[in-house]
């Protein structure tokens, strides 16, 4: 049985490669190397995934549950062709798994003709797109568990509060317009007038350092540890361990003068021994 998120994943690769649902075309990171960006748009570029049996099965029907029920939405194809394929037996699915297998097997020989075609520097920008792209989905990730969990909004500045306070009534028809006009605008305010959104943002630090202070403290508990502040995270150790820790002082010692050896005199012993000996 194919989860419903699958299936959710499965219609969005559809619309992608196929425009089954939409014709929204992808754009490629501005950040990639031209050589990288040639690649991907020319014939030569990589070869494609290939898709698995239940997305097959969801390509073939999707055409003939249209044309059956032609003002049906996109999630009710989604969900009719679902119920379908789960009632499907192992003999009316083997079709879509056999193709499946096969188009795996072309794409494992595509892939590494693919790949030896490129040069090492072409090489080296393709791992790195595939870096940044993967940092880009932890960081999407981290984000949206980090609002699941509650975390406290960071506090705003005084531009944000005077921007959130007066976009409506901003000149301008597009967001940079709005932007442009209301910078315009605060720039004109008076040291008095900005004094009014200075002291709303420090009322919301204050805000943000309570309400993290709690979050941090029920992330703690919830044995969330990794979520803490480093900071926050040293200073709570510190005071278990009973206080702050001593601070080693190191001690310079005097050095001793240097002995001289046995057989050497001084200058002041000499002219002592020469005085006492003209004396007699």
């Amino acid at each position: 049985m194919a989860p419903f998120s699958l299936m959710t994943v499965g219609v969005n690769l559809l619309a992608r490669s196929w425009g089954l649902f939409s014709s929204a075309v992808t754009v490629r990171c501005a950040c990639v190397a031209p050589t990288v960006k040639n690649f991907s748009t020319t014939a030569g570029g990589p070869p494609k995934r290939p898709l698995t049996a239940y997305l097959r099965y969801v390509k073939d029907q999707q055409p003939v549950v249209v044309r059956q029920n032609p003002d049906i939405k996109v999630v009710d194809i989604v969900r009719k062709i679902a119920q379908q394929w789960r009632t499907l037996t192992p003999e009316e699915k083997q079709p879509f798994e056999e193709a499946s297998l096969a188009a795996r097997e072309q794409y494992k020989i595509d892939k590494k003709a693919y790949q030896d075609q490129l040069t090492p520097a072409q090489t080296a920008a393709i791992a790195e797109e595939k870096r940044q792209k993967a940092a880009k989905r932890r960081a999407i990730r981290k984000k949206r568990e980090l609002n699941s969990l509650g975390k406290p909004k960071r506090p705003r500045t005084g531009f944000n509060i005077f921007m959130a306070e007066h976009f409506e009534e901003a000149k301008g028809s597009t967001m940079p317009g709005k932007m442009k006009s209301l910078f315009d605008d605060w720039n004109r305010l008076s040291m008095s007038q900005k004094q009014i959104y200075m002291q709303l943002a420090e009322d919301d630090k204050v805000r943000y350092k309570n309400e993290m202070k709690a979050w941090e403290e029920h992330m703690t508990e919830l044995g969330r540890e990794d979520l803490v502040r480093r900071k926050e995270s040293k200073r709570k150790k510190v005071a278990a361990k009973g206080g702050k820790k001593k601070s080693r002082v190191k001690v310079l010692k005097a050095k001793a003068p240097a002995k001289k050896p046995a057989g050497e005199k001084t200058a002041a012993a000499e002219t002592k021994s020469t005085t006492s000996s003209t004396k007699k």
